[in-house]
Parts: structure tokens; C-alpha cells; sequence
């Protein structure tokens, strides 16, 4: 089924998509004069090529996110450092939950792509699962493991044949973006598929 997804603030990159790749990009006009039978998401904000997260082991492996179902016992806010390896270790069955919890946090942020070396089965899988993109991260990273890292790292730009991967943020510019932060995130596609909407 084709879809063209296009943002109030970024019209001029609206994105067509067929299956899991990326038909065309272009001014919604075009692309709605071209494909007249396409389906259309509308969206608030502006249409990226979401971001890549280099701290996949950290979020993933080092934290522990918390089942809405614990909130009494643990909160809801992701547990760090040695009272997150208690719990794994209390449970080892934990990690592959936490781990899937935390990936449906990173698409909530717009993070289409990790880095960095996942050493449990339980975390890869939750990704690969999710269909995100893996790479090596860089040897210096910047600031502190967050699902909002500073800086931001946008993906290089959509072209067509290219996986149909974006985020789209509730912001006017990429600027505010980078001011408000990826908590912005309205959307998130992986495969074709939305992966992740705001209520």
C-alpha cells in the first residue's frame, strides 16, 4: 500500500512509501499529484530521518525499565547502576522485558538507529524485533547515555529506495528541535510501519 507522510512545517519533504522503502521525496503536491490514490498521514511538526542513539548498551543493558505494573515497588523511571543489576540478577528472565521496554522508549524519542555493542541475547533481539539499525559508534561519545542525547544525531537524509525509516517531531524547525528535544517525537516509522505514535 502506498503512503505519502507529510508534516505541517516540512511539506517540501514529504515522503512516499511503498512496503518498507521509500518510493519518492518530495512537495506533498507533487508526490498527491503523482500518486493520487496514495493513503495520507498527516502529521504536526517536521518529517527527519530520526535520530541514531549511540548508547545502546547503556539504555538497554545498564538500565532497568520498570513494567508499569512495578511502579509501587521500583517507580517508572528507568533504574541505573548496581540496583539495576540486583534486580537482573534476582530475575534473569527481566532482561529480555526491560530491554523491549526500553526500545519502545527510544522509538518514543525518534531513534530509528543505535550504536554501540550489545553483549545479551535478550537486548539484540528486543532490536532486532523492532527493526531498528545497528552501527559502531564513535570511540568519544558525546554527554552522558540519555534518550535525549546532546548533541542530537540526525540519520543523513531520506532518498528514494532507501529503507522507509523517519521520526517526526512536533516542532517548527530543526532548531527547536534541538532546543525542546526529541521528547517531541509524534511518530516514528521503521519498515514502512508506524512504530510508535503519541497519544
Amino acid at each position: 500500500m502506498l503512503t505519502i507522510h507529510v508534516a505541517e512545517a516540512t511539506p517540501e519533504t514529504a515522503v512516499l512509501v511503498d512496503g518498507d522503502r521509500i518510493a519518492a521525496v518530495g512537495p506533498f503536491d507533487d508526490l498527491a499529484a503523482v500518486r493520487p490514490e496514495a493513503r495520507v498521514r498527516r502529521w504536526p511538526g517536521i518529517l527527519t530521518p530520526g535520530l541514531l542513539n549511540p548508547f545502546a548498551p547503556e539504555l538497554l543493558e545498564g538500565m532497568y525499565h520498570p513494567d508499569p505494573r512495578e511502579a509501587e515497588g521500583f517507580g517508572t523511571e528507568p533504574i541505573t547502576g548496581e540496583r539495576a543489576q540486583r534486580i537482573f540478577r534476582m530475575d534473569a528472565s527481566r532482561r529480555g522485558a526491560s530491554a523491549r521496554r526500553g526500545v519502545q522508549r527510544l522509538l518514543a524519542h525518534g531513534t530509528v538507529a543505535l550504536a554501540g555493542e550489545l553483549r545479551g541475547q535478550a537486548a539484540a533481539d528486543a532490536v532486532r524485533r523492532a527493526g531498528m539499525a545497528v552501527g559502531r559508534r564513535p570511540e568519544k561519545l558525546p554527554g552522558s547515555p540519555s534518550f535525549s542525547p546532546v548533541p542530537l544525531i540526525l540519520l543523513p537524509g531520506l532518498a528514494p529506495g532507501g529503507p522507509a525509516r523517519f521520526a517526526v517531531f512536533d516542532v517548527p524547525d530543526r532548531a527547536a528541535l534541538v532546543r525542546l528535544g526529541p521528547s517531541t517525537c509524534v511518530v516514528t516509522v521503521i519498515g514502512g510501519r508506524l512504530v510508535y505514535r503519541a497519544r
